[in-house]
């Protein structure tokens, strides 16, 4: 399958729009069969629908990129792989030719998406981590991101999260549930200082972490931990965040909380209660289960709105409680999936999970986010196997790239492609810039990049093409965008 796309600029204009046309690239995916398909045959607009007017005086946050998780159980399918499907893979994803992943994340200690539970610190009662070990890493998960550093010519930033601490250091004495001992707290915050030595060593720089993922829990099924906002919010303070900075660390990243949006607002009352402990975060995390197709604006414009010099970041998100669909590119645009939600959510919560199409979800999450201050956002798990899996407690899920190891295939679902829209095109460090709108049916947001390009996503949820007028500094023009799809506009410097 050939996943790369050679650009020409294109000069794209209307019948009466001849004197000052803007030049542009335009890349579709759609329902109809676009994968990141450069358009070259424009026809003449009679009617133009939408009106999108691009604002770059108006300047919003700094994008610090787009990307997916490495997991064990995507490392472990790549190995299971030729290396010619292996590459083919990381190439993609990380490659000037591929998606360019330019932020992602990965699991410190076990979580669901491993093959089993394990940690770095297997001996108990060992409070100064004599003992400390990603020996359980160096088989599969290590690997996978040293190849994909090989492939990546722009490099891409690292943060990693602990779903769990061992469970010896647990009141719980168990991977699940339960809240880390006081007694341990000293030893929790040794333990991310050491992860960045071993991974180092391994020549693996560590841009930041979470503190931890979910810390609601996730209905006492895989490994979790539990903290309160205050609880979270002094571990940082008292202990986290002076280790790091007595360790020569203070520069690495820490992004408080790590769950759904619906619970921002007390998280980051407390994570910046005063100067002391904003010191110590440099962001928030968030995921996106809180609902099916409701990015939650309100509570993203007050997270930003109580810290705007501070980072918000999506940092996990996937089609979950579905199978994937094996070489059916049309599932992907259907509104046959569901999420946890629509068999687990309180009656009162239900109208937050209707089925949904995948790509519908990613691509207005997406743009929702970066028209609310998001400045990354970050894919779940990049590879996983017909099942959803593997995964020790069977929590299927859905991938952007799915493989059958035992017959050596590779399938790019048509989320890869939507991913590719953002993260190819929107670098890191371009900054978010003002659109006017006409259509409120056509999501639009537009990023200025570091070389002074200006990349449009547009996406057309709905079954009836649309033609839009695209204009900047007084140059226009004209185009059509499909039913069902998302395109990319690159205005080049």
């Amino acid at each position: 399958m050939k996943t790369y796309v050679y650009c020409l600029f294109v000069l794209i204009m209307s019948c009466n729009q001849t004197k000052n046309p803007l030049q542009v690239e335009v890349f579709e995916t759609s329902a109809n069969g676009n994968k990141l398909t450069q358009i070259t045959d424009f026809q003449p607009v009679d009617t133009v629908q939408a009106t999108i007017k691009l604002l770059p005086e108006q300047t919003f946050q700094t994008i610090s990129g787009f990307g997916g998780a490495f997991t064990e159980s995507s490392a472990y399918l790549l190995n299971k792989l030729s290396k010619a499907n292996r590459d083919t893979i990381l190439k993609a994803y990380f490659a000037k030719d591929g998606a360019r992943y330019s932020l992602t994340r990965t699991h410190m200690n076990s979580c669901d998406f491993s093959l089993s539970q394990y940690s770095y610190s297997p001996v108990e009662g060992d409070k100064n981590l004599e003992h400390f070990t990603i020996q359980d890493d160096m088989d599969d998960l290590i690997p996978m991101i040293k190849d994909a550093m090989a492939v990546s010519e722009d490099g891409f930033k690292i943060f990693a999260s602990p779903w769990t601490a061992a469970p010896w250091m647990k009141d719980n004495n168990a991977w699940v549930g339960g809240k880390l001992l006081p007694e341990y707290y000293d030893t929790w915050a040794l333990f991310f200082s050491k992860y960045i030595d071993a991974y180092k060593k391994e020549g693996v720089e560590i841009w930041g972490f979470t503190v931890e993922n979910e810390p609601h829990g996730n209905g006492n099924n895989w490994e979790s931990m539990h903290f309160s906002p205050k609880e979270m919010t002094d571990f940082v303070e008292f202990h986290l965040g002076p280790k790091l900075e007595a360790d020569g660390y203070g520069d690495k990243i820490i992004l408080g909380y790590d769950q759904n949006r619906a619970g921002l607002k007390e998280w980051v009352d407390e994570m910046y209660r005063d100067e002391a402990s904003s010191k110590y975060f440099d962001g928030t995390a968030i995921h996106w289960y809180e609902s099916t197709y409701d990015y939650f604006p309100e509570a993203l414009q007050y997270a930003h709105n109580k810290a705007p010099n501070k980072y918000l970041i999506e940092t996990e998100g996937c089609v979950d409680s579905e199978i994937p669909v094996w070489q059916d590119d049309a599932w992907y645009w259907k509104k046959e999936a569901t999420d946890w939600g629509w068999d687990w959510a309180p009656e009162d919560q239900k109208h937050l999970h209707p089925k949904y199409a995948p790509v519908n979800r990613y691509a207005r999450d997406i743009i929702g986010c970066l028209n609310n201050w998001v400045d990354g956002w970050v894919d779940w798990n990049m590879v996983l196997d017909t099942q959803g899996g593997p995964n020790w407690f069977e929590n299927w899920c859905v991938a952007p790239v799915i493989v059958d190891p035992a017959k050596d295939e590779v399938y790019f679902t048509p989320l890869y492609y939507t991913m590719a829209h953002f993260s190819k095109y929107i670098r890191p460090d371009a900054k978010v810039i003002g659109v006017e709108n006409s259509d409120d049916t056509l999501m639009v947001t537009a990023a200025q990049n570091p070389d002074g390009s200006i990349a449009v996503v547009v996406f057309n949820e709905f079954e009836t093409p649309k033609t839009i007028s695209l204009s900047l500094n007084e140059k226009l023009v004209e185009f059509k965008i499909d039913a069902q799809a998302i395109q990319t506009i690159v205005i080049p410097n």
